[in-house]
């Protein structure tokens, strides 16, 4: 049974329900039905949207997969935390700016980070090595 995976699984599926949100606000703010309207504001909303549901499932998927694979519970929650924290960070500093933001960047790096990192621990587990 999965005990780690799922606490990330919902965190970041609420994380994912908000960032859906603030598009429909912006949405209905802006009367824009389809596409970005050419508005800056709700293009950054889209994409921190899509990108959370560009990276975030696969995340969970290898984080699932390292948990039935017998992973231990101190590296799932660090992975789990790492995606997360990624995530949001990600999430925040796109909402903020269209240009270049450390926030943004440090969301990415975090977010490879436990993308590899969880890529090779199931890698590891596969063959034995870990």
């Amino acid at each position: 049974m999965l005990r780690v995976t799922p606490i990330y699984a919902g965190l970041l599926g609420l994380l994912l329900v908000g960032l859906s949100i603030r598009v429909i606000q912006g949405r209905v703010r802006f009367r824009v039905g389809l596409g970005d309207g050419g508005n800056h504001d709700l293009t950054r909303r889209i994409r921190a949207q899509a990108n959370c549901a560009e990276y975030a499932p696969f995340g969970v998927l290898l984080l699932a997969i390292a948990e039935l694979q017998g992973a231990g519970t101190l590296w799932l929650h660090g992975f789990g935390a790492i995606l997360l924290i990624g995530r949001l960070a990600h999430a925040t500093g796109l909402s903020g700016s269209g240009g270049e933001s450390p926030l943004r960047s440090v969301g990415m790096a975090l977010t490879f980070a436990a993308l590899i990192g969880l890529s090779l621990l199931c890698l590891g587990r596969a063959f034995g090595a870990i």
